[in-house]
Order: C-alpha cells, then structure tokens, then sequence
C-alpha cells in the first residue's frame, strides 16, 4: 500500500520524428540529469538551469509527489552529414527489416525449424546479392560510364573540362574508375561497423522463480555473427569490382587469369559463408556452427580483405590500357538480378508452408483484425520492394549522371532497359490499381455517410457535443481508421504493381523480345521515374546536411528502419534499440532502489513498443516486490493494428496478452479514434450495446475475453477494459492544462486532463 512518503516518477519515451527536451517534459526549459549526450535523460528545469520536481500526481484520495523524466533518443537517427547519408541505405534497411517480419517459428516443430532456417539462409543471401548489385551500379558510374566512355582518348565527353593528355595518362583511368566504387565499399563497411556505446551496465538475468513467459522484444539482441558478415559483404563488394574489367563473374567465355579465378573463388566463399551462418545451435560443441565460426574469426577476415583490397588495386595496374567499354558490367548487373529474382522467389515459396504453419500455432483461433499482415508473408512482400528499389535507384543514378555529362555517345547496359520498362510498367499498374481502390473507397465511404453511421467510440464520446463537432469528430475518426485499416494493403498494392512490372519486364528479356511501339511510353514514364527518384533522394540527402532542420523528414524513416537490430544485412545505420531500452531500464531500476518510489514508464507513438520492451524486461529481472512498483502508460501507441502484425515473431500479440497479466492492471493506455498512427491496445471488437460500450480485451490475468462496460471518467473518457478512449475535440477546457481546440489527432497526450488518471492507475495509486 502507498504510504505517505510514496512518490511518483514519470520517466517518458517519444515517438517518431522526434521532440525537444521542453516538449518532452511539458515544461518551458528543461536540463539534462543523465545520459551520454546521445542517449539524453532530462527533467523539468527553474529559471536557473537547475532541475525541478513535476507537478503534483492528484488520486482520488490525496496528492502525490512526481518527478517527470524524459528519455531523448532522436539524436541517434538524424543530424549531421553521416546520418543524413543514411539515406542511400534504404534498400539495404528494407533487407534487414524482412528478417524481422519472418513468421514464428512453433516450438519442437522440425519441419517449421526446418523451413526457418532455409527461409533465413535465403534472405542473408538476397541481402548479398543486393550488396554486390549496388557495387556493380556504382561501378557502371565510375568505371564504365566515367573512365571507360567519357575519358577514352578522342571521346567528345568532357574534353573541354580535361586535358587531351590526361586520359593517355598510363594508369589515369582505371584509377578514376576503380578509387570511387572502392571508396564507396570502403565507406559502407565503416558505416555498417558503427554501434552506439551503451551507456549502462549488462541487465541481470531473469530472477529464479518469475513465469518462463516470453516477454514482449525478447529477441531483440545484437547479433554476435554481425562482425562476420559485414566482412563476408564486403569482400564480396571488392570481389565483383575487381571482376568487372576482366569480363564480370558471369561471362560466358571469362579470360583465365589469376585475377579472374581469384576473385571469383572469394565471391563464392562470401555466398556459402552467409548461407551457412545462421545455425542456431551452432555455440553447442561438435556443430557445424560452431567450426564455420572459428573458421571465420577475426584473422581469418582481415586476411580476406587484405586479399580483396590488393585483388583491386592490382586491377587497376593490370587493365592498362583500359577498354572504351566494359562488356563485364552489363552481364554482372543482368547475372546479378536474375540471381535476386530467383532467391527472392524461393525465399517466397519457402515461406509459404512457413507461415501456414505458424498460423496453426499461434493466430488461428484469434480475431482477423489481430492476426498478421499477409497471413505472416510480408517479410517477401518487403525484400521485393528491397531489392526493386535498390536495382531502381543504381538505374536512376546511372541515367540522371549520363544526362549531366551528355548522352551523346555514352552507352548504359542493355539491362537499365527492362529497369526503365519496369518502372513506367509498375508505375502504370500502381495508377490502375489506385484508381479501382480509391474507387471503390469513395464508394464504401458514400454510403457510409448517406446512412449516418457513427463509429460506436465516437457516438458515446461526443453523444451531448453540437452537431457540427460531432460531423467533425466523425469524420476525423473514418479517415484516421480507414489509414489504420488500409496501410499493409498500400504495401501489398505496391509490391504487387512493382512485381507486375518486374515480371513483364524479365519475360521480355528472356524471350528477347524487343520493345514494341505501344510500350515505349510506359519505358519513356520509367527513365523519368528513375531519375525524379535519384534526383529526388539527392536533393534530400543534401538538404538535411545544408539545413539539419529538414533532416526529420528522412529521420521518420530512420526512426522505423533502425529500430532493429542487424541481421541479415549489416550494412545498415546502427541499432538505436540496443542503446535506449538497457539504459532505459537501467534509469528505472535506479529509481526503484527506493522503496518508496514507484516507476511509471510512458511511451508515446512509437515510443510505445521502447516502453513495452524496457517494462517486460524489468519484469524478468526485477524481484517479486519491484515488480509491483512498475507501470506502464502508452499513448497514441501502434502496438496492436501495426506492430503484432507486421513484427509478430517480436511482439506476437500473446506476449502483449502475457504482459498484460504481468502488470496485473497497471499498463493503460491512452487511445483517440482520430489518430490516423495509434489506435485501441488492448480491447477490440468494440460495440454500443444499451447506450454502453462493450468488447473484447486483455485481462487483469493475462487471458483474454469479454470485459466488463466501460465507465465514463470525469473528463470525459471511455474506460474499457486497460483503453482509455479520449473525446476529440476535447469536450471543454481543464483549469491548468494546455488546450488545443479542433482535433488534436496524434499529438498534445501529455496535455489530456486524462494523462494523470492513467499515470495514477499505473502507480497503483487507484
């Protein structure tokens, strides 16, 4: 029971594209109290710069002392020239995030074992593919469009800007174009080596005797086979540019040297080396695992790249003089996509039983809205959209550079040409399959408007609001639904438009079919589309260097993306997770030290799911009587219609269930219909029955099943179930809180005369 020295601490996380410390704290200065300037923990701050307790916590019974915190995490995702650079990893980000969306695996299940492992080796392996494509594009820039074409002897390209002598130089070219794409290689292994120092010690482990549940995030842990594969890419990457001048790895009739044979011996070991890696049991003595580890330790991976490094240069001094033209880079780019298209093939029909048989396990008996995207196949859906982006930008890069320096002469490889087609063809498809949805939306939409029909939330929440607050509010709620609904299908329509494309595209290149008149629009729509994206990413990238205030707008994607850990691609910006939760949960158990003192961590957006992870992580490790001293609020949170469906091997919504019941009541959640990004928690299939809201929820238990009718608070809120439903507009202003009129949508929770009833319940106060 609370006594009269309990107090309160608030310790508060943020969402996507960021917040200032003020914003965070609710408080018009704020100073940090903790943290390593990245990771920044900051309070309230007086008009001296000295940290200031929060305001008074009111029960319903008395007022409790709180202290407000905030964790700030935004600096790890944007700001400056080597995060906005980011950026150009997209594709390879997309890779990484398929092995998140795998499906489950069931437990003592060989044939799914079996299949996940086939399904995980197949990824890291079209992750590779991708890698060695982006190698190659940068090469066709540098190497065959730059020193190949424009600086061969008597070529019109650039002949005013160089010197006559300069390209008759011995050694001249192959340096220009073999020291870029090198740089580039170089440059991704420094980027894919950077981690971020935690700044807190390793968490105990579980304490003897708590339920062996599994927590929400229990996976999210560095991969200790990322250093190895990070070698293993780029070795690759400097393999297939040491290729390209003598022919590529896929020439029919390659020239024999040592060169040659040396190159592609270490492009295979790369490929067999991220196939064979990931083997769960390989720590366990006698396993085939274990000896691929000490076989690929650190000596054995600075020799590769010392072997692959000087395979390059010598290169460079051996093509001398280097041709007007490379056939390798044509073949090695077409080689190299019809590879991908073949793993990202199987990788899909691998994981067609795979999902099958963690529906059976795990979603089967659940209600639609909860079950996974795509049925649980949605990490190829991903890689698809990966790899077509990847092999779309090289493309758009290649042709926006030809254009600058004078297409006269210069000649891309015959493979951009089903890109082009591609491309126009995906972005024909995308417009007929938009216009049949939006509609048959606007249809949908129509009648719904025609017969009236309120949302049940939003007919109780605003029954005694004027008529026209109430249109306001219910169109807010259809449309802020309708986005929530509709997301993963926006997703499947682009992979679907973007495969469409891709399959006509490679039935023309292997029919050797040419392109007919009546398709020379749709590859005319495509060079145009490949070179607004190029020219597009540039201009942002440059734009978030030149102003870091823009650089939120590529943050939003870093925010998502970076949230995980690298796994099947390492080449991606580092994992900020492992950085905020073990310093995030570090911060709360300091605070529990005091008996006195109960933690409540909140989490808005997607600060939500660190919250979720930080709190489950406390209830493994902490005793019984500090466990019961933790809660947890979130506001505004994805963690039901976005998270579990599309992550759900990382937050499967029976975890969510699991913790739940570990909080025995004390995880609320703040939820408004008209937040196109958060939406209901822990209840659905909400209906009004008897002028009152029923439905579907999370028990105190931890099981599952109907609740009780939610109660109406004295702001005017619907309780059901852990969700707190808030009217919006608000009903009426608060004495001493912020107000905002209109719909407030995703933001202003901390202001909502609700947030300290939540907080409270969370303490365990009420």
């Amino acid at each position: 029971m609370p006594g009269s020295d309990t107090r309160v601490v608030e310790l508060r996380v943020h969402g996507i594209m960021g917040t200032t410390a003020e914003s965070l704290v609710g408080a018009v200065a704020a100073v940090d109290v903790a943290g390593d300037g990245i990771g920044r923990i900051v309070r309230p701050a007086d008009r001296l710069r000295r940290p200031s307790p929060g305001p008074l916590l009111r029960t319903s019974d008395r007022s409790v002392p709180r202290v407000v915190e905030g964790y700030l995490w935004s600096g790890m995702t944007s700001g400056g020239l080597s995060k906005s650079t980011w950026a150009l990893m997209f594709p390879f980000t997309l890779a990484n995030l398929a092995h998140w969306m795998l499906p489950p695996v069931p437990h003592d299940n060989r044939p799914a074992a079996a299949l996940g492992l086939v399904g995980r080796a197949l990824l890291r392996l079209a992750a590779l593919l991708l890698t060695v494509l982006f190698v190659t594009q940068v090469a066709v820039v540098s190497l065959d469009l730059v020193a190949a074409q424009c600086l061969a002897p008597g070529a019109a390209c650039m002949s005013g800007a160089v010197p006559d002598w300069l390209p008759e130089l011995r050694g001249f070219r192959p340096v220009v174009g073999l020291l870029p794409a090198l740089l580039v290689v170089l440059l991704l292994a420094r980027v894919s080596s950077v981690t971020w120092s935690v700044n807190a010690p390793p968490l105990p482990s579980p304490v003897p005797g708590n339920r062996p549940r599994r927590m929400p995030g229990a996976s999210l842990v560095a991969d200790p086979d990322t250093p190895t594969l990070r070698a293993l890419h780029t070795v690759a990457g400097l393999a297939v540019l040491a290729l390209l001048p003598s022919g590529g790895p896929f020439t029919a009739s390659p020239v024999v040297t040592g060169q040659w044979v040396a190159g592609l011996t270490l492009l295979v070991l790369a490929a067999l080396g991220v196939l064979l890696l990931d083997d769960p049991t390989g720590a366990t003595p006698h396993r085939a695992g274990r000896w691929l580890r000490l076989a690929l330790g650190r000596v054995t991976r600075r020799v590769l790249l010392f072997i692959s490094v000087l395979l390059v240069i010598s290169t460079a001094v051996a093509q001398e003089p280097l041709p007007n033209g490379l056939a390798g880079t044509d073949i090695t780019i077409e080689g190299t996509t019809g590879v991908l298209v073949v793993v990202c093939v199987l990788f899909g029909l691998v994981l067609i039983p795979a999902a099958l048989l963690a529906r059976r396990e795990f979603w089967a008996e659940q209600p639609r809205e909860l079950r996974p995207w795509a049925g649980g196949w949605m990490s190829p859906i991903v890689l698809v959209i990966a790899a077509l982006l990847g092999g779309g930008f090289g493309a758009g890069v290649a042709i926006t550079v030809r254009e600058l320096l004078g297409s006269n002469g210069l000649e891309l490889p015959a493979g951009y040409e089903p890109v082009t087609l591609l491309w126009g063809a995906a972005a024909a498809f995308a417009l007929v399959i938009g216009l049949l949805l939006g509609s048959i939306t606007a249809v949908h939409r129509w009648r719904r408007n025609r017969r009236g029909a309120q949302p049940p939330e939003s007919s109780l929440l605003h029954a005694d609001s004027p008529p026209a607050e109430q249109a306001t509010a219910t169109r807010a709620w259809r449309n802020a639904r309708f986005q929530r609904n509709h997301l993963h299908h926006l997703l499947l329509a682009c992979g679907a438009a973007l495969g469409l494309g891709a399959g006509v595209s490679i039935w023309m290149r292997l029919r050797g079919v040419g392109l007919p008149e009546w398709m020379e629009p749709f590859s005319a729509v495509g060079v145009f589309a490949l070179g607004f994206l190029a020219a597009a990413l540039m201009r942002a990238v440059y734009q978030a260097i030149r102003r870091p205030d823009l650089s939120r707008t590529l943050g939003i994607l870093a925010d998502l993306a970076c949230f995980w850990p690298r796994e099947s691609h390492p080449v991606v910006p580092p994992c900020y997770a492992l950085k905020v939760i073990p310093e995030l949960t570090e911060r709360a158990a300091e605070h529990l030290q005091d008996r006195s003192t109960r933690v409540v961590i909140t989490g808005h957006s997607h600060g939500s799911l660190i919250a979720v992870v930080a709190v489950s992580r406390l209830m493994e490790t902490l005793p019984p009587e500090d466990r019961e001293r933790v809660g947890l609020v979130t506001a505004g949170s994805p963690l039901q219609w976005a998270y579990p469906r599309a992550f759900p091997s990382v937050v499967p919504h029976r975890s969510l269930a699991e913790l739940h019941g570990e909080l025995d009541g004390r995880w609320r959640a703040l939820c408004r219909g008209t937040d196109p990004l958060g939406g209901a928690v822990t209840t659905w299939r909400r209906q009004v029955y008897d002028s009152k809201m029923i439905g579907m929820g999370f028990r105190p238990d931890g099981s599952s099943g109907p609740l009780t009718p939610a109660r109406t608070t004295e702001s005017g809120a619907l309780v059901l179930g852990s969700d707190h439903w808030l009217p919006d507009p608000q009903l009426q202003p608060v004495p001493g809180l912020r107000w905002s009129p209109g719909v407030r949508r995703h933001s202003d929770y901390y202001a909502d005369p609700e947030w300290d009833e939540a907080v409270a319940i969370a303490a365990g106060l009420m």
